[in-house]
């Protein structure tokens, strides 16, 4: 559902936004832009939200980046694995 609103914006940014998006697609460019905008502040807020969640004390096995990089590496491939059991039979 679509509302109209009265946005005051600097005119520089007003310009800019018509020699991107033209006159005519303003509204969607605008929707647009502020729809990533609060996708990025609802992610920052997740993140200081859950800021201490993995420690090292909790995950002793992936301290390191290597060890991480293993970790990634074995679930690979147990998927591939399953996944060609999957195939195969």
């Amino acid at each position: 559902m679509k509302t109209k609103a009265h946005l005051v914006l600097p005119r520089d940014i007003l310009e800019e936004v018509d020699q991107i998006a033209g006159k005519r697609k303003r509204s969607l460019f605008i929707a647009e832009a502020t729809r990533e905008k609060l996708q990025r502040e609802r992610f920052l807020k997740t993140l200081e939200e859950t800021q201490g969640a993995w420690s090292d004390k909790n995950h002793p096995k992936l301290k390191t980046a290597r060890d991480m990089e293993q970790f990634v590496s074995d679930k690979r491939q147990s998927y591939r694995k399953r996944l060609k059991r999957i195939t195969n039979e």
